[in-house]
């Protein structure tokens, strides 16, 4: 059976209250990319909660969100789905055509701030199944505080405990084919006094760092942990710095440096698991055909907003296409330069489960999220007329059918022309 690849590029980042920066092109790797990353994870920890009247889209409330899809909406990728929690905001991307693919959506908040009381810490998820196979990215901020190591674990452990899917075969975390941990996990660099951290960060020691941090130390003890993977550190801890600066810590705290912000992920056990590092990728697979290979594991210097900084990694998952054909084709002419082109058809599979609420959007091609229509009709089984909505704009445009009881986009079309303004006129048939 071959195997079909997707890229995924996952990024953490405790962002300390900060605005963002103008520009996190280089964050995203759209200024050296190759175009061909298939979805973007974005885990965001400390967003600053006050809503900002400047917002230009009222669906969202902070100002990461929109950054974020500025920026990569211009290159096709689309808000899947996203989850806040207090500082927490868990942000998925994928490119639109991969959206009739993306199933089953769901997102979790877990509390442990406070003993469960306050959401400043804890998890936020999203799981989906993805050409049929099912993941979860999970985001976490764990307790701070070098002594709090065993806290970090039983929250981590409560948070996989309390985060339960409805509806799903896959039902907890660890249920699912693929589980990406990331965040600000916040484990520390054990028994080392802060000049023999530094000179071992100065002199590129930072193997020697490796066997003191909490982490790695409890991969070897707890449970949970098993069969999770992590990439090499090659990268400098990424806390604390001075705010603005690429200079450790030196206010009268003197923070020592450590990995606070990681990105893990782990394979459900259906077979012996295979973990090789190589000097360019690493990689983890299952007999059933599922692979996970890490392309490189990296901290972004660049970006002095935080006394963090963000760290990202791309991963090739290769599977078989599982699901492959979309639960709604829609058929529209490749270029409408009149009034008659403007006629939109649909075809369902066998029991999908179509609802009165269901609709078809038209899209400007580089739209955010599904909201972000230029205009839509009911997509009514038993619609017999003519729908005719008056708008004026030329382009390319996309239709995509959005599904009311999977509360996503189903189907969607290749870019087609509209090249004069004229009445959008769109003809659901079912067929």
């Amino acid at each position: 059976m071959s195997l079909s690849a997707k890229r995924v590029h996952i990024i953490t980042w405790n962002v300390g209250s900060a605005m963002p920066p103008d520009d996190i092109t280089s964050l995203l790797g759209l200024n050296v990319g190759d175009g061909n990353t298939d979805m973007y994870i974005i885990g965001l920890q400390e967003v600053n909660s006050m809503i900002n009247k400047r917002l230009k889209d009222v669906l969202f409330t902070d100002q990461w969100s929109e950054v974020c899809m500025d920026a990569l909406s211009p290159f096709g990728y689309v808000l899947v789905t996203s989850q806040r929690m207090q500082g927490m905001l868990l942000l998925v991307f994928a490119k639109y055509f991969h959206l009739p693919f993306l199933r089953g959506i769901q997102t979790q908040t877990t509390r442990t701030g406070l003993g469960g009381i306050w959401g400043n810490k804890g998890g936020v998820s999203a799981r989906m199944n993805v050409f049929g196979h099912s993941i979860c990215f999970l985001n976490c901020h764990l307790p701070a505080h070098m002594e709090n190591s065993d806290q970090r674990m039983e929250d981590f452990e409560s948070i996989l405990q309390q985060q339960q899917f409805e509806g799903q075969a896959a039902s907890g975390v660890l249920d699912h084919d693929v589980v990406f941990w990331f965040g600000d996990l916040n484990f520390r660099i054990e028994d080392l006094d802060m000049q023999v951290v530094k000179s071992a960060i100065d002199n590129n020691k930072l193997s020697t760092l490796w066997e003191k941090d909490q982490l790695n130390m409890a991969k070897g003890s707890e449970t949970v942990l098993e069969g999770f993977h992590e990439g090499p550190l090659k990268f400098s801890p990424t806390y604390k710095f001075d705010v603005g600066t690429d200079m450790y810590d030196t206010s009268g705290k003197k923070r020592k440096p450590a990995w606070t912000d990681r990105i893990l992920w782990r394979l459900r056990p259906m077979a012996q698991v295979s973990n090789s590092m190589s000097k360019r990728s690493s990689l983890s697979g299952l007999t059933s055909g599922t692979r996970v290979s890490q392309h490189f594991y990296r901290s972004h210097m660049e970006y002095t907003i935080s006394d963090h900084k963000p760290v990202s990694s791309i991963f090739t998952l290769q599977f078989p296409y599982r699901v492959d054909m979309p639960l709604v084709t829609l058929f529209v002419e490749d270029e409408w330069t009149e009034i008659s082109d403007a006629v939109a058809k649909f075809k369902v599979v066998p029991n999908f489960a179509r609802s009165s609420w269901d609709w078809i959007g038209l899209y400007k091609v580089g739209f955010k999220h599904h909201k972000d229509y230029v205009s839509y009709v009911w997509a009514k089984q038993e619609e017999s007329d003519f729908l005719r909505q008056e708008h004026q704009d030329s382009g390319d445009f996309i239709l995509g059918y959005y599904s009311n009881n999977m509360s996503s986009i189903v189907g969607v079309t290749e870019p087609f022309q509209i090249q004069r303004f004229f009445l959008y006129i769109f003809f659901p048939n079912v067929q």
